[in-house]
């Protein structure tokens, strides 16, 4: 190949060996795609805040109800309604519980349920999308029409029939939740999978004789990646916020359980005598969810190549 005299270096490039005598095959891009998300996430004041916000809120729940003297379901009516102090940092309820250990204990489990229900949102989502998209035809109109189906039932309808035949659990509310709400990241994925499966290189494989399960999983996955990781973070704080929802309208957790739904559910009923038993873990719920929609931003902007500053 033919020497080039290089007499300036470009920002986004290095070369490698010597200045004064290098060739095309030496010049090589100055970060990986994924440094440079990162370092575009890392500038995104408000993503970074909310992640922040995700840690600590996390490791409160995990740690703060292991080193309290308190049970979160401890019942003492002689320290009912207390109002937040040294001994109680945010109060006491109508039965004495201390509601330090229960609002941690409760955020614990809103989180568990919003982990597990996206875990398997995105286990069934994604491959649903995935079959959807890439074989097309009759294949794609029946799943549509499936999806279409599943979709028109309202998951408040489904739990109130679940609750028929299951008692009130936290297991009951995670199949609920998972039953429709898969639908949004299939749809997605789909959508992405219908776009990229006529490139050149998905051409490429299956000229060469590459099985379906190959070219979806080796060629078109890797490649919508980033749109999945941006569903998945935006869909955490909505299955947060049914979680809640079906709590406060008395469809969660069985007495003595909390969530942050049961808990905001309970401080409602007290609210103009005791406000803080209601103020505090709405607090909480509220830097939650607003936390994890910053991140899903940051992380929307860093991922999507189009947003790359030239």
């Amino acid at each position: 190949m033919e020497e080039l005299n290089i007499e300036f270096l470009a920002d986004d490039f290095e070369f490698v060996g010597d200045k004064q005598d290098i060739t095309i095959d030496q010049v090589l891009p100055s970060k990986p795609a994924w440094k440079d998300a990162i370092d575009r996430f890392c500038k995104n004041k408000g993503a970074v805040i909310g992640l922040i916000c995700i840690a600590i809120i996390i490791l409160f729940a995990i740690f703060a109800p292991m080193i309290s003297k308190w049970e979160f379901d401890d019942i003492n009516t002689a320290l009912a309604n207390i109002k937040p102090c040294a001994q109680h940092i945010f109060g006491t309820d109508s039965y004495g519980r201390d509601l330090f250990v229960r609002t941690w204990k409760g955020t614990r489990i809103s989180l568990f349920i919003a982990c597990v229900a996206i875990v398997i949102d995105v286990v069934v989502g994604m491959i649903y999308g995935l079959i959807s998209g890439y074989f097309g035809g009759k294949v794609d109109a029946i799943m549509q029409r499936f999806q279409e189906i599943v979709n028109s039932i309202p998951t408040l309808v489904v739990l109130t029939l679940l609750l028929m035949v299951m008692k009130s659990s936290l297991f009951t509310i995670i199949v609920a939740l998972s039953f429709t709400e898969w639908i949004g990241m299939s749809r997605i994925t789909r959508a992405q999978v219908l776009k990229i499966k006529e490139e050149e290189f998905v051409l490429a494989s299956r000229t060469l004789g590459a099985s379906s399960f190959f070219i979806i999983f080796k060629e078109i996955l890797p490649n919508i990646y980033s749109q999945l990781i941006i569903m998945v973070m935006m869909s955490i704080p909505n299955a947060i916020f049914y979680e809640a929802y079906l709590s406060f309208v008395g469809l969660g957790l069985p007495i003595p359980a909390a969530s942050l739904g049961t808990l905001i559910n309970d401080g409602f009923d007290k609210i103009t005598v005791y406000p803080y038993q209601m103020v505090i873990p709405v607090v909480v719920f509220s830097i939650l969810m607003l936390s994890f929609n910053l991140v899903g931003d940051g992380l929307r902007d860093a991922l999507d190549p189009t947003m790359k500053e030239m």
